[in-house]
Parts: structure tokens; C-alpha cells; sequence
């Protein structure tokens, strides 16, 4: 059971959400302003350049402070190893959206990254006092990007919500599993991900946020 733990953390890591969002809305949800009023190619490169930024270089980074030794493992189980890591995170994807910003691309893309470099600080500040899980943080954030790009395109994304749900229950199951958090932990990083996205989506819905 453990193994399988293991395996849904990596797979749902909060790293991957940034990307799995862009193929989504780019590829997976068909029939949407993303899908057919996007060149292909656009698709693929925002994609790579999303991918690059918000997983690549912040998985590098951990690694590189593993063979530093400034923290144990790639795994950021312990609570003050997590700080420096979730902070540099942040970093790149705020990065991330000021390399977007000049870009011609749906601004609602742009507002996902600004909101995901928003969840990792608050995740980051409340880290210093408790632990909270990213991977339901990730999840949240997922669930209210669907719920307000829905709003926004008048789109329904019934099925994607509830899919989102039960890999969260899925995930918040593994994270147990692993003793990696308590149930409050994961609730908390869930609530936080999912208030943080959809409040700045319709907190800035008088911009066209498209």
C-alpha cells in the first residue's frame, strides 16, 4: 500500500499541477477558446516553458541542496527542510509570470501562474509555524482555476471538478498513508489552494481575464 502511496504522490506532486492545468485547458477539455482559438504550436511551447519553470528548475534546485547537504532528501518530509525549497518555488514561478507577461497568450493562463507563485509564499509563511501539505495545496488550486475559468468562458467543467475531487481524496489518502500529514494539514493546504485561485480569478473578473 505504501508503494502505491508513493507512486500517486509523485504522479499528483504538487509541481506537476502548473503543467497538467496547461494540458488540460490546451489539449484535454475540447471545444473552448483554449483549444481552438490557440495555434498548436503556442500550445506546446507555453506548455514546455510552464514545465521548465514551475517543475524542472525547482526540482533541480532541491537536488542540488541535497548534494549540498543543506537538506536531507528530495522528499522534504521534515518541516524546516521545506522553507528554503517552497520559497526559491515561489520565486521561479513568479519568474515564470513575468516571462509570460509580454507574451501573446490567454491572460487567464497568466493568472493561474501568478495565483500558484501566490499559494507556494502563503504555503512557504505558514510552513514556519505548521506543516501544511502541498500536494492538497496543488489540488485546490486546481480545482478553483476549473471552477473559475468555467465561470469566465461559460464552460461546464462539471466533470473535471469532480474528477479533481477524488484524486484529491486519493492523494489525501496516500499522504496518510505515508504519515506525511495529519487530516487538518491536508483540509488546510486543500481550502488554501482552492480559495487563493478562484479569489483572484473573480477578484480581478472586471479585467479580461480571458
Amino acid at each position: 500500500m505504501k508503494n502505491f502511496a508513493l507512486v500517486v504522490s509523485v504522479l499528483l506532486h504538487p509541481l506537476l499541477m502548473a503543467t497538467y492545468v496547461c494540458l488540460l485547458l490546451f489539449f484535454g477539455i475540447q471545444n473552448t477558446v483554449y483549444d481552438y482559438l490557440t495555434p498548436f504550436e503556442t500550445k506546446w511551447r507555453i506548455s514546455i516553458i510552464v514545465f521548465m519553470f514551475s517543475f524542472v528548475f525547482p526540482v533541480l534546485n532541491i537536488y542540488i541542496l541535497v548534494k549540498l547537504k543543506r537538506i536531507p532528501n528530495l522528499t522534504l518530509s521534515n518541516q524546516k527542510d521545506r522553507t528554503f525549497p517552497l520559497f526559491i518555488t515561489a520565486l521561479f514561478y513568479f519568474g515564470l509570470f513575468y516571462l509570460l507577461m509580454d507574451v501573446n497568450i490567454w491572460n487567464s493562463v497568466k493568472l493561474f501562474i501568478i495565483g500558484g507563485a501566490v499559494c507556494i509564499l502563503m504555503t512557504t509563511l505558514i510552513n514556519l509555524k505548521y506543516k501544511i501539505s502541498a500536494h492538497m495545496v496543488g489540488l485546490g488550486g486546481v480545482l478553483g482555476i476549473l471552477i473559475s475559468v468555467s465561470y469566465l468562458i461559460h464552460f461546464d467543467m462539471t466533470p473535471y471538478y469532480i474528477a479533481t475531487i477524488i484524486l484529491a481524496g486519493i492523494v489525501a489518502f496516500a499522504r496518510l498513508i505515508l504519515d506525511e500529514h495529519k487530516p487538518a494539514q491536508l483540509y488546510l493546504g486543500f481550502f488554501l489552494g482552492l480559495i487563493v485561485q478562484s479569489g483572484l480569478f473573480f477578484g480581478l473578473q472586471k479585467v479580461t481575464f480571458v
